[in-house]
């Protein structure tokens, strides 16, 4: 099992996730696309990463908006594991940090 980042860990675990933000124990992030299309794209790049990954984030879409979060329900928390899927995300919608 993964473990629970804490303290200075997290924190800096969160400054790896450029442009995430820390919500309710989660990593957190909105993507607002052209259109429905490209979001439903970048939804479906995100499945794909994150079932290779073995990890599923929680997520919301509303026509051109995608909304993320991430944790490690068996480590209750945000893990590397997050971060490292934060990181994949970004560079699928072209934010390289």
């Amino acid at each position: 099992m993964t473990e629970k980042l804490e303290g200075e860990e997290l924190a800096d675990a969160i400054a790896l996730a450029a442009g995430w933000t820390f919500k309710d124990g989660k990593l957190h992030r909105v993507f607002v696309f052209a259109d429905f299309v490209e979001a439903f794209g970048f939804m479906a790049q995100v499945a794909l990463v994150a079932e290779r990954m073995n990890h599923h984030p929680e997520w919301c879409n509303v026509y051109k908006t995608v909304a993320i979060s991430l944790s490690t329900h068996d480590a209750g928390g945000v893990t590397y594991k997050d971060t490292d899927l934060a990181q994949a995300i970004n560079r699928l919608a072209g934010f390289v940090a």
